[in-house]
């Protein structure tokens, strides 16, 4: 039996380029096939540590819209033994919103509603509600672009708001729903998920403890390639 498979494509026009460097948090210094030098817009505000490769090439979405203030949007990279990855973080909401309609991730499958960007709490929005009348399932997923050894990991700075987000999902499961994060990594050299306990020791023992009290922890494996994402399946998970 063939394992569903969920793929977000970029969207064309793509051109390859080379990456030079990053700057000001979204701004990518880009050389172009014919030789110009451009500025991309780099939408990504982490730290995009084990994802800056000088020298390597990147693809481009090109706007060709001349009142854009940048004409294009880094969306990949090509690493180290030419794995490529992703670096948009955007895609890991769209991509895992698809991985749930078709099948992808069976423990979350069952609910004929996938909506994105939900209440959660007060003052939160949840990136994905699963629902089924009143049966409801709260999703909340992070890019993963950090792998050594093998090892997906994640976070890749420290990160106060994601640390917020599993006390709003342990508080859900309180509530009586269930509650889950799904960690989609970026490039398919990372086989395992772990937290990165090292960079953020705050956040891995919060997930450990939201874990504790029933939160449900995914990570899903992805392929990146010059035309997009896809899902490759789920990952082992080690707190």
């Amino acid at each position: 039996m063939t394992q569903p498979r969920a793929f977000v494509p970029f969207p064309p026009p793509l051109i390859t380029a080379t990456f030079h460097g990053r700057r000001k948090r979204f701004l990518a210094d880009m050389v172009l096939p014919d030789g110009t030098e451009t500025v991309a817009h780099c939408p990504n505000t982490g730290s995009m540590q084990g994802c800056l490769f000088p020298g390597h090439q990147a693809v481009l979405w090109d706007s060709r819209n001349p009142a854009r203030k940048l004409r294009y949007t880094w969306k990949a990279i090509q690493g180290d033994a030419g794995v490529w990855v992703g670096i948009d973080t955007g895609v890991p909401n769209q991509l895992a919103a698809e991985a749930v309609r078709t099948g992808v991730i069976p423990e979350l499958a069952g609910y004929p509603e996938v909506l994105r960007e939900k209440k959660m709490g007060e003052r939160s929005r949840v990136d994905l509600l699963l629902r089924d009348g009143e049966r409801l399932c709260f999703v909340e997923v992070k890019n993963v672009t950090l792998v050594e050894g093998g090892a997906a990991r994640f976070p890749d700075a420290v990160t106060a708001r994601g640390l917020k987000h599993l006390e709003e999902l342990s508080a859900q499961v309180a509530a009586g729903h269930r509650a889950a994060m799904l960690y989609v990594v970026q490039r398919a050299d990372g086989t395992r998920f772990t937290p990165a306990a090292d960079i953020d020791p705050a956040y891995a023992a919060g997930l450990k403890s939201a874990v504790a009290v029933g939160v449900e922890v995914y990570a899903l494996g992805c392929e990146v390639t010059p035309e997009g994402v896809a899902t490759t399946g789920l990952l082992p998970v080690s707190l």
